[in-house]
């Protein structure tokens, strides 16, 4: 697993051994990544990484310019991978890495947070997606013209929620992407 753009390109993302993490993979990251780029500017965005897992996708977010990204998960071997390649990459300043709850972090977080993209890659099991999306938009975590992608299998689909946009399908995997104001794509 490794950075595929940007300033850090190559760079190998630090892995805990451990099977309890699905890692988004290659091409579905590149995939989404390419979606991202051709709607939003990255550069001096914030992301915000929720079930960060090793840091993949907010690490991929730095790489492309992102003023910050925070990671949020509450495996501590997820978290010390993810603090192991702040630090190789010298991005401990940028990467704010908190150990919550995913929903409690979201309860919680001030209402002037707000991020210009946010992750969000749930296990497959999780058991309320909609309940988790409608948190996000009720807080509101997600600026005006940002977006929430979240990964998940083919079983779910939001295609009713009011700020659906677009998905991606890759096999058993899907992104589904999510706006403020459900812009279609």
């Amino acid at each position: 697993m490794q950075i595929q753009r940007g300033l850090y390109k190559g760079q190998k993302l630090q892995r805990a051994a451990t099977s309890s993490i699905r890692p988004c993979t290659g091409r579905v990251k590149k995939s989404l990544f390419d979606t991202l780029l051709s709607r939003i500017d990255i550069d001096e965005s914030r992301v915000l990484d929720l079930f960060a897992g090793f840091g993949n996708l907010g690490f991929e977010a730095l790489s492309l310019g992102a003023r910050e990204a925070t990671f949020v998960d509450q495996d501590r071997r997820s978290l010390s991978s993810i603090t192991t390649t702040a630090d190789k990459l010298g991005l401990r300043k940028e990467a704010r890495i908190v150990r919550h709850d995913v929903t409690r972090f979201i309860a919680l977080a001030p209402e002037h947070s707000t991020y210009d993209i946010i992750f969000c890659d749930p296990p497959y099991s999780w058991p309320d997606y909609e309940g988790l999306i409608a948190l996000i938009f009720h807080k509101p975590l997600l600026a005006q013209g940002g977006w929430l992608l979240i990964e998940h299998d083919a079983r779910h689909r939001f295609t009713e929620l009011p700020e659906y946009a677009f998905h991606k399908e890759y096999g058993n995997t899907v992104v589904t992407f999510f706006t403020p104001t459900g812009a279609c794509s």
